[in-house]
């Protein structure tokens, strides 16, 4: 996993699909327009099928599937950023990780949120440059220019300081939103994480929902040789008829005290403009 700093002469080709949900012609514009103004090397590619529409998802599960698909495997695409979260990545993600080629294995991959299901399928499978970090959709957040600008500064230019700052050199990491990696839990999409230091975060979920998936997370990790976990941010957590009584920080402690897992403190990942980048496996110099 190249991780330091490096110098690029060359454009650097981003292929943008959306697994998930659709994207707009004008969020695309907006994001478009900031990197040619901030990464003039970063060239984006939003493939049409972004702004498909099918119910919910964008596009047919095959669509999607083909989208990814076509742009991983694509020799003159040198990065994978996916358009945005929602719901529907975990319906093609063994399907889509299963066509890829050689070729797809030298590019970063970029997202999180619901896009983690294909983050961890792509990391079971072995690639080495899969990435926990901002997407175009955060363009609509207020002062999301900041989370585009951090997510470029690594795919174009590795900069250490887009990391999230509690990383270590030498340290292996993974990073997830909980609810989605409660459900990847027990399933072909699930990576390895032993040794690993997991970051997980949340957002707009009621805390009995976020005790529920914590339970289910460190039950069956409790034996699988974890390091230990980190906790990003919990946000826009829903009142409920009565106060749960335990806030988001003092849940993760006591599902990781039940199991022997180690807590590790908080991390600066989540559905924020202050969400930082998380490489997966282990952190190089």
């Amino acid at each position: 996993m190249a991780q330091g700093t490096k110098s690029i002469s060359s454009p650097v080709r981003i292929g943008i699909c959306a697994p998930s949900t659709p994207f707009t012609h004008e969020a695309a514009d907006r994001v478009s327009a900031l990197a040619a103004r901030s990464h003039p090397l970063a060239e984006l590619i939003f493939d049409d099928q972004c702004f498909f529409t099918v119910g919910h998802f964008a596009g047919t599960d095959e669509q999607r599937t083909k989208s990814f698909v076509a742009l991983a495997n694509d020799p003159n695409i040198d990065a994978i950023w996916f358009a945005r979260g929602g719901y529907g990545a975990a319906r093609i993600a063994d399907t889509a990780v299963g066509r890829l080629n050689e070729i797809a294995r030298a590019k970063t991959y970029m997202g999180y949120s619901d896009a983690g299901n294909l983050l961890g399928a792509l990391y079971r499978a072995g690639h080495t440059s899969v990435v926990h970090g901002p997407m175009p959709s955060d363009i609509g957040r207020p002062s999301g220019e900041l989370a585009i600008r951090r997510a470029l500064n690594w795919i174009v230019n590795r900069q250490k300081n887009a990391l999230e700052p509690g990383l270590a050199t030498g340290e292996k990491y993974a990073a997830f939103n909980l609810m989605t990696l409660a459900m990847m839990t027990g399933t072909k999409l699930m990576p390895d994480l032993r040794d690993h230091i997991l970051i997980v975060e949340e957002i707009s979920e009621y805390l009995y929902a976020f005790d529920r998936a914590m339970f289910h997370l460190c039950s069956n990790l409790a034996t699988r040789g974890l390091k230990g976990i980190k906790l990003g941010a919990v946000g826009d957590v829903p009142e409920n008829d009565r106060p749960f009584g335990e806030s988001p920080e003092e849940i993760t402690q006591r599902w990781c005290k039940i199991n022997s897992i180690a807590y590790l403190g908080r991390a600066e990942i989540g559905h924020d403009v202050d969400n930082r980048i998380v490489p997966f496996g282990r952190l190089g110099p």
